[in-house]
This record gives structure tokens, C-alpha cells and sequence, in this order.
């Protein structure tokens, strides 16, 4: 993969809404955190929008993927950070325009939850690693000060050697691997089977994997569909997140140990990224070690995850 070069303060970053409609308030208290960290931030044209009849759009499709677009293709941008997911933004990929995209200097892109479907995307057609953390316009960072942390280390000091850990990390099928991250938000991911932007792992990967306000029975159901197309063939490794409002957390613990546990590989469980609070930043498309022993269970960055 190509790596973008981290950012440094005086860099110029683009806030976009790709996905679900933006919160004003919120996402002007993002901006301004940004604006701390010695950035020079803008937004997408149509960041505020709404879409005119489905209101769980940040304005109409192609308007969304042309403030990608624009912000991507734009020399002076280094960073492009989503504002908040929601649903949305697989219904851009067929509106982007791949070529000139690719022709564009290489630059940070970040995101989690629905945006998973744009990190896929962006592996596939542009061979980049992206950053799958805290996003700006959201509750989740701008009221949470480990949250900003985690995701300023990332974009800032993406170091080999990091260590990217949660308190409530331990193993769940003990052992170490390593490889190349990839993966997100588990229902996006399965969303993606079939499509010409998500790619299966390649062999050795390591899978991050996180949900949010889905019962136990759906997340059985996403994980038996990616299990029958053979998306977990060939995985190093898993490292699970967080699974916020998704029933009864030990029902949950249950349903990943029977869908995963014999899949003879290490697992850890509650690595702390996603929906959480103090929620980690992670490179995908980055090779890390994965160590799901005790006393830490954790990732560790075997190579910088930006230039």
C-alpha cells in the first residue's frame, strides 16, 4: 500500500459528510478541536445538508460524493475526516470517480462505523491505509477526551510500536499473529460481500470487527453469511470491538465465541475501538501483531501506519 504522510500542524484537513446528516452544534465543536490541534480546517460544501425527502441523508448523493471528491482531488488537502456515519455512504461508491481519485497525491482518510464501506473502497481502488476512529462531528468525540487523544496519536504519531489496547481487552481464543488489518464494522462488511469495492482478506489478516444496536440473532446472521462465503479462509487473527446496544453482553460473548471460536486462530475480545467510550483509532490496511495473551491482550503497529 501507498502510505499518506501523517499530519503536521498548518496541514490543511477537510470535514465531509459522506454518510448521515450532521448535528450543526456538534460538528462546530468538532471543528474547533481540530482548529487546537494547529489544523487549518475546512468543510464540504454540503456538510450541513439534508436530504430533501429521506431524512437519514446528508443531503443528496451526488452532492455528498462531489464534497468527497473535491476534497480528495484538492492538492492542498493532507486529510480528509468524515463528521459522523449514520447510513449512507455505500450509496456513493458508483457516483466517485475511481481514476482521478487514484491520480490524486495519496492523503489520510478517517472514519468508523458506515463508513467502512468507503474504507473498503479506498483499499480496493486506491491501495491506501485508512483510519477507522472517532469521528468529528459526533458525541463520541467531541464529549470524550480519550477519544480525541486516540485519534490525534493516530493521525499525528502513527509509530511503529504502538500499542492499541482497551481496559476491557483479554483473549478470547488465546495466541499471537500478524498481519494486515482489515475489516470494520461487521454489518458493513457483510453488506459488502459481492460488491466490486470490498475484496476478500488477504491470507494472514487481521480482522477488526465491531457492531452497534444489533441483537444477538443478527449479529449470529452477519457472521454465518461472511463464514459460508469464506470471508474468515485464511485469517491470522481477530480483535474484537465494542458492541454498544446489542443485547445482553454475555448472549453476545456467546454468539462471536460459537461463530469464531473454532476457527483456530487468536482472538482477543473488547480490544476498545468502535462505539465505545475512550474509543481507539486503528489503521486498516496497516500490518500490526496481534497478541492475545496475558497480561495485555493487545495490537501493536509493526510498521508506521503513515509516512
Amino acid at each position: 500500500m501507498t502510505k499518506p504522510r501523517r499530519l503536521r500542524p498548518g496541514d490543511r484537513v477537510c470535514v465531509i459528510a459522506p454518510a448521515g446528516p450532521v448535528p450543526s452544534a456538534v460538528l462546530d465543536k468538532g471543528l474547533a478541536i481540530l482548529e487546537s490541534w494547529g489544523l487549518e480546517v475546512c468543510t464540504g460544501d454540503h456538510v450541513r445538508d439534508r436530504h430533501p425527502t429521506l431524512d437519514y441523508l446528508a443531503g443528496d448523493d451526488a452532492d455528498r460524493a462531489h464534497d468527497l471528491m473535491a476534497a480528495w482531488c484538492d492538492p492542498r488537502t493532507k486529510a480528509v475526516l468524515c463528521a459522523r456515519g449514520g447510513y449512507g455512504a455505500m450509496r456513493l461508491l458508483d457516483l466517485l470517480d475511481w481514476d482521478a481519485m487514484a491520480a490524486a497525491p495519496p492523503k489520510v482518510f478517517a472514519g468508523s462505523s458506515d463508513i467502512t464501506a468507503l474504507h473498503q473502497a479506498f483499499a480496493r481502488h486506491l491501495g491506501i491505509p485508512t483510519v477507522f476512529g472517532a469521528m468529528v462531528a459526533t458525541s463520541a468525540f467531541v464529549d470524550d477526551p480519550v477519544a480525541q487523544a486516540n485519534l490525534r496519536r493516530m493521525l499525528f504519531q502513527p509509530d511503529a510500536g504502538t500499542v492499541l489496547t482497551g481496559p476491557g481487552a483479554e483473549p478470547l481464543v488465546p495466541g499471537r499473529a500478524r498481519g494486515r488489518t482489515v475489516g470494520g464494522n461487521l454489518s458493513l462488511v457483510a453488506s459488502g460481500l459481492g460488491t466490486p469495492d470490498a475484496e476478500r482478506p488477504p491470507a494472514g489478516a487481521i480482522a477488526l470487527l465491531e457492531d452497534v444496536t444489533e441483537e444477538p440473532y443478527r449479529l449470529d446472521r452477519y457472521l454465518t453469511h461472511l463464514r459460508r462465503a469464506g470471508w474468515f479462509d485464511g485469517l491470522g487473527g481477530i480483535a474484537l470491538g465494542s458492541w454498544v446496544d446489542c443485547g445482553d453482553i454475555s448472549t453476545v460473548r456467546q454468539v462471536l465465541v460459537d461463530r469464531l471460536g473454532d476457527l483456530g486462530i487468536p482472538i482477543i475480545w473488547e480490544l476498545g475501538f468502535g462505539h465505545c467510550e475512550g474509543q481507539l483509532a486503528i489503521p486498516l490496511g496497516t500490518e500490526v501483531e496481534l497478541v492475545a495473551e496475558p497480561p495485555v491482550a493487545h495490537l501493536s503497529l509493526a510498521e508506521a501506519a503513515l509516512q
